[in-house]
């Protein structure tokens, strides 16, 4: 049975939204242990002085990291994992889109042993909220990578995965930016993983809500899908 949920928060310019996440975070009752692993990523909007102040507190129990330069997610993501000590490792994005009262269903395939890894999808249930095009964009990525990996998944790209640790550790991840998602994808499929989705809920922002995914990102992503599956 696991006993320590890790969870990996890549930080960058969130300080409108920061001490919020944390308070969601902190209030989801999951029946095991949180480790808090936060992870700045050269942020310049305050962020880096609220964790600061965080980690300067005497309650603090997060391992607080920071980014001398900005690096991308995915950079950010690997030196989170550097320091992970759970049973299962979570990510989560800093921002409010994800909603942290999902964690029990997004634990529950892998507490009972029906699955390795868990996608919280935004998708099963309806579109999510937010730009049509993205919406769009997101369906056209995951249909790819499901036809190239062999795999059956409603939503590759989204922040929500959950992972059994000694899974994550075998892997080795190269994707600076958002080609983390094709490539974690294609490296877990390539072992074999069990991967479900479950739904939850979301709550997009607008591109002038601080939106960071570009369509070059998306013209990345095809690259990384076919070179992930065929070339690493």
């Amino acid at each position: 049975m696991a006993h320590k949920l890790s969870i990996v928060i890549p930080i960058y310019n969130e300080a409108e939204h920061l001490e919020e996440i944390l308070r969601q975070i902190e209030a989801v009752d999951i029946g095991m242990d949180k480790e808090l692993i936060l992870v700045d990523d050269c942020s310049t909007d305050g962020t880096r002085e609220i964790l600061k102040k965080l980690q300067n507190s005497d309650n603090n129990t997060a391992k607080i990291f920071y980014h001398d330069i900005n690096r991308g997610k995915g950079a950010t993501l690997r030196t989170g994992f550097q320091h992970i000590t759970g049973d299962i490792t979570l990510i989560q994005d800093a921002d409010l889109e994800y909603d942290p009262q999902d964690y029990p269903k997004l634990l529950k395939p892998i507490l009972d042993d029906e699955a390795s890894v868990v996608y919280g999808s935004r998708f099963m249930e309806g579109r999510q909220e937010g730009l049509l095009r993205s919406y769009v964009a997101n369906r056209f990525l995951t249909s790819l990578s499901n036809f190239v990996n062999g795999i059956k998944l409603t939503d590759m790209e989204t922040c929500y995965k959950v992972i059994k640790t000694d899974i994550l550790k075998e892997i080795t991840l190269h994707s600076d930016r958002f080609g983390f998602e094709p490539e974690i994808t294609a490296k877990l499929a390539k072992r074999k993983c069990t991967i479900v989705d479950v739904p939850i809920s979301y709550r997009g922002r607008d591109y002038h809500q601080g939106k960071t995914v570009s369509w070059k990102d998306g013209v990345a992503a095809i690259f990384h899908i076919i070179r992930y599956r065929f070339f690493s």
